[in-house]
């Protein structure tokens, strides 16, 4: 009993010691949290709120510092569901832990925005949406290449419209996936093809209908992707 009571820790050892433990665990540095905003509070130097589970059985602290807030795809608002990515960190004043939050998302479109979020940000540091590197288009051409899936609604409209506004237009079809994980290296392909061939005057990519999930992630992938095969 005696060596135990030697060896004692004061509050300030065990509150460092377990503040090591939770700062460096590796699961922690970036963690994803999901649950309601039960309160909130706006101060000088960030907000402060507490994300609470459904059940109402475990809370936690967490603070999102000025610097960050104009990051955020989403503000925390009181009653809210969301999604958060922070590290935690213990507060040894006060012996409590919080979590230090860097993104906050609304859940069910959480984690769909911040994919293509980050694509977009890949894209965008790659150079893909400067202007500089995109074509002028021509007023009035006679050979378009059309990039777009067979049985895609957007074909039978294309040529519809084509037919009707401009009969005498020379329209190439290059077939590809325009949905789905297959999409991207489709896109690409059917894109070569045109470029390699070299008489289209102009490239419509196009679809039409299926998920909306799956046309925004689509739709911008191969975007990023065209443009890399024009600035090419």
């Amino acid at each position: 009993m005696i060596e135990k009571i030697e060896t004692a820790l004061s509050v300030r050892g065990l509150t460092e010691y377990i503040k090591l433990l939770l700062e460096e665990d590796p699961q922690l540095i970036q963690v994803w949290v999901t649950g309601e905003v039960s309160s909130l509070h706006v101060h000088r130097v960030g907000i402060f709120f507490t994300l609470s589970d459904n059940q109402g059985q475990a809370t936690i602290k967490c603070v999102v510092w000025n610097a960050q807030k104009e990051r955020l795809l989403e503000l925390p608002k009181p009653g809210s569901e969301i999604l958060v990515m922070g590290n935690v960190r213990l507060y040894g004043k006060k012996g409590e832990y919080q979590l230090t939050v860097f993104q906050v998302l609304a859940t069910g479109e959480g984690l769909q925005a911040l994919r293509y979020q980050q694509l977009k940000n890949r894209l965008a540091s790659e150079g893909l949406f400067d202007k500089s590197i995109k074509r002028s288009l021509p007023s009035f051409p006679k050979i378009i290449a059309v990039v777009t899936a067979a049985t895609a609604a957007a074909w039978g409209d294309i040529q519809k419209t084509l037919s009707r506004r401009n009969p005498g237009v020379k329209v190439l079809f290059s077939p590809a996936t325009v949905q789905g994980k297959e999409a991207p290296l489709s896109i690409v392909k059917a894109i070569e093809r045109v470029n390699n061939d070299g008489r289209a005057e102009l490239i419509i990519l196009a679809r039409g209908g299926g998920a909306v999930e799956d046309l925004v992630l689509t739709d911008f992938v191969g975007e990023g992707f065209w443009m890399r095969s024009r600035a090419n």
